[in-house]
């Protein structure tokens, strides 16, 4: 429509000329009709292109309108699906959390029963051991006056004898470290030494102050294999029975606790074994 709009304003305007450059052949009064009809034409048409323009205009935002509709509705769309998946991700993620914080109570929970039970056990033993002899107690290694006794000691004033009393005096310190470097340097430079008994009774008990447990037990077996017969053998088995104790193998300490009953019955450390015993029986 616009383009037949232009071509005829193009041939008007060439009319327009013509008549004016063959105003000669005419008189003024035809001439200036002739004029005024064209200029007549012509802001009709004028008028008609503006009408065009305005509608073309209008079709114009229409489409702007109608394009800024679909826009609006495919980001909306996008921004909704993209909602979606956050709500689907924020969900996911407070199960999982969820989940770990279960897990992780689950593990708080059996290591606070662990300690619980551990606590309880020790606590009842020590609460039936309070009134027991310091020696039934896994206490320091005694003086070696016992073992002096026999013809084959010896004597005070050697070397051997005093590096003993040195690893007693620092058991006694609870200076367990320097104890045990001092018992093992007896052991090596003395394995046969009459006081050798009494040596690995306090190597062992310096490692269960030191908390090596399996070492300890290992030390005091060899003490019960090598000198079955020594006084210090219902010691070093109430020693096994607490490292055993303390490595969670329960039905081994009581084992070990029932056959030091059974075969030192009138040791000191008896009836500090017999308590033990029966605390260990009573836990479930």
């Amino acid at each position: 429509m616009m383009k037949k709009l232009i071509l005829a304003s193009l041939l008007l305007t060439t009319q327009l000329f013509a008549v004016v450059s063959h105003a000669a052949l005419f008189d003024d009064k035809e001439a200036r009709k002739k004029i005024l009809e064209i200029e007549a034409i012509m802001q009709s048409q004028n008028q008609a292109s503006q009408a065009a323009l305005t509608d073309l205009k209008k079709g114009q935002q229409a489409l702007e309108q109608r394009v800024l509709a679909i826009e609006a509705i495919t980001k909306g769309q996008v921004l909704a699906d993209m909602q979606n998946q956050n709500e689907v991700l924020k969900q996911e993620i407070a199960r999982l959390k969820g989940e770990l914080e279960v897990a992780s109570h689950n593990i708080d929970a059996t290591q606070q029963r662990q300690k619980d039970l551990y606590g309880d056990t020790d606590a009842r033993l020590r609460k039936l051991e309070s009134s027991a002899i310091p020696a039934a107690t896994g206490q320091t290694p005694a003086a070696a006056e016992a073992a002096v006794a026999t013809p084959s000691a010896p004597s005070k004033n050697t070397q051997e004898y005093q590096l003993l009393e040195l690893a007693n005096g620092l058991s006694k310190e609870s200076k367990h470290k320097d104890a045990f470097n001092a018992y093992d340097k007896f052991l090596k430079d003395y394995p046969n030494s009459t006081l050798a008994p009494e040596a690995k009774y306090g190597l062992g008990y310096s490692q269960f102050a030191l908390k090596n447990y399996k070492s300890a037990i290992a030390t005091q077996q060899k003490l019960l294999d090598m000198h079955p017969d020594n006084p210090k053998v219902p010691d070093a088995m109430f020693n096994m029975a607490n490292s055993q104790i303390q490595l969670g193998l329960v039905p081994n300490a009581k084992k070990t606790l029932r056959d030091l009953i059974a075969k030192f019955p009138n040791s000191e450390v008896t009836p500090t074994a017999q308590k033990r015993l029966k605390a260990l029986e009573a836990i479930k």
